[in-house]
């Protein structure tokens, strides 16, 4: 429909919100785990599968989106998706176990995965051509501050309220997106002829499985010290390869090869992966952190982890300006570089952390991720074809997707392994002829001679390796971020009338 005929500014409010929604979630139980865990009287091996199991839901579920659109109908498939989010949450907070609740978050993740390429392409569909750049902006507000600003939320809830409202909160969204979507979105053309590519589905599903499976059990298990993992791993390499061969061998594959072939869309796909891995790791390291090491009650953990919002939303009023005017992979650069001097910040960490410099530190990177966000997705569909605009963010966000997941995994296995080296080199230090521990007023609290003293003593070092992995972690996504910046020099530069256009799928 022409734009005119549109009430453009209803279209946003439901596409955003329901972005919002979806991009919540996937961070909004963090700060609920600890009471989650006990409440099912979980390990915390078990309790991680809250979040790894909704993001491995919605990457396996996120590249069909192209197909189920345009089998049945974008409008009906935008409905049926926030039905079933809203649905599934509702049961997330009525679980009574561990297995329900991961249960239920993986119908959640699939119920929630198509509502972000799809809010894309309704956005970009319904704006002109010269507004895109704008419209992707105010957009991308919902995708990137929705997992910010989740911590935060989930903590008030968790500290007013109960950890099952992080859930239940879902459902005024839910229904306020349904009905404004109802209303004021079109529905599209629908292709009955279309044969859904089930092997390669079923593949590339196999691949992220296993792959998420290798990564949440293999420091459990001791990595290939296990069966388990070994097959796991060898899953997922098998999987990944005969889903690539099958792409490049069959008629109609799942995802079309011609895509990759587009050399800005194929780099902005390692790109995406790492942007995954540093907004969504960093969301779950921060407030057990701070929760855990330096006793933060949970709302005011999550309320540190605000002002990261704030940042991207300044970032975000100014970065759909500037791309009509600066060049995407300017703005790109920058963005990196504000994002590694944030990780820095953060790799400066002690255990008596002001708390002035977790929010600044937040505002910074969150600043940092807005000017990373939309360039890149600028960059990323500026030279494909229009007609391949849905398929693609399909590829997209599921590539941000894996990230996000592999991001998690790593950095808490990493976390759990440094924590014990570093246990280990500390407590090595602890003998009765050490002079520090000699003092007085230390040996008052840690005496070596009774239990009390030991435990206490142990306690401590503990507390200190682990704010020393943690570092480790950052000083790692800090790396990634610097990295990534030689690598924009593989962009193309995108064409000048698609400056604005082209800032889509910005999830």
């Amino acid at each position: 429909m022409p734009p005119k005929a549109l009430n453009l500014p209803l279209i946003t409010f439901g596409t955003v919100l329901a972005t919002f929604m979806q991009a919540l979630d996937a961070t909004i139980a963090n700060v609920a785990l600890p009471h989650m865990q006990g409440g099912f009287s979980a390990s915390y091996d078990q309790i991680s599968w809250v979040l790894t199991s909704y993001i491995v839901a919605a990457a396996i579920m996120t590249p069909p989106t192209g197909w189920l659109s345009n089998r049945y109908g974008r409008k009906k498939l935008f409905l049926v998706s926030i039905a079933g989010f809203v649905v599934a949450s509702v049961l997330c907070g009525l679980a009574t176990s561990i297995y329900e609740m991961v249960a239920f978050r993986i119908l959640q993740g699939m119920g929630g995965a198509a509502l972000v390429p799809l809010s894309q392409s309704v956005l970009l569909d319904s704006y002109p051509k010269e507004r895109h750049g704008s419209a992707m902006a105010v957009w991308g507000m919902g995708a990137v501050v929705g997992p910010v600003l989740g911590p935060t939320l989930g903590g008030w809830l968790t500290d007013h309220y109960s950890w099952r409202w992080v859930f239940y909160i879902n459902v005024p969204f839910g229904i306020l997106a349904f009905l404004v979507i109802s209303a004021a979105v079109a529905e599209t053309k629908v292709d009955k002829t279309l044969r859904f590519d089930a092997l390669g589905f079923g593949l590339i599903s196999l691949a992220i499985a296993s792959l998420q499976m290798f990564l949440d059990r293999g420091e459990q298990l001791d990595w290939f010290g296990s069966t388990e993992i070994v097959v796991e791993a060898v899953l997922a390499v098998l999987a990944f390869y005969l889903f690539v061969v099958h792409v490049f061998t069959t008629k109609e594959p799942f995802i079309r090869p011609g895509l990759f072939r587009d050399r800005n869309f194929s780099v902005s796909l390692i790109f995406i992966s790492v942007v995954g891995v540093i907004l969504f790791a960093t969301m779950a390291l921060l407030p057990p952190m701070l929760q855990g090491l330096m006793n933060y009650p949970v709302f005011s953990a999550g309320l540190l982890l605000a002002p990261r919002g704030v940042g991207t939303i300044i970032a975000m009023v100014f970065v759909g300006r500037l791309l009509q005017r600066v060049d995407a992979r300017y703005l790109l650069v920058f963005g990196l570089i504000v994002s590694s001097y944030s990780f820095y910040w953060m790799s400066s960490f002690a255990l008596d952390l002001p708390q002035w410099d977790v929010a600044m530190s937040g505002v910074i990177q969150g600043f940092g991720l807005g000017f990373v966000w939309v360039p890149l997705t600028t960059i990323a569909y500026s030279t494909l074809a229009p007609d391949a605009r849905n398929e693609a963010a399909g590829v997209f966000n599921l590539m941000r997707n894996i990230g996000s997941s592999v991001g998690i995994s790593s950095v808490v296995a990493l976390l759990a392994q440094n924590t014990q080296r570093l246990h280990s080199s500390l407590a090595a230090n602890i003998t009765p002829t050490n002079p520090a521990l000699l003092d007085p007023n230390v040996h008052r609290f840690w005496n070596l001679n009774t239990q009390q003293g030991l435990a206490a003593l142990n306690a401590e070092v503990t507390r200190q390796a682990s704010m020393i992995a943690y570092i480790d972690d950052f000083k790692l996504m800090m790396i990634m971020a610097i990295v990534l910046i030689p690598m924009v020099l593989l962009f193309s530069a995108p064409p000048k009338a698609a400056g604005g256009a082209a800032a889509m799928a910005m999830e």
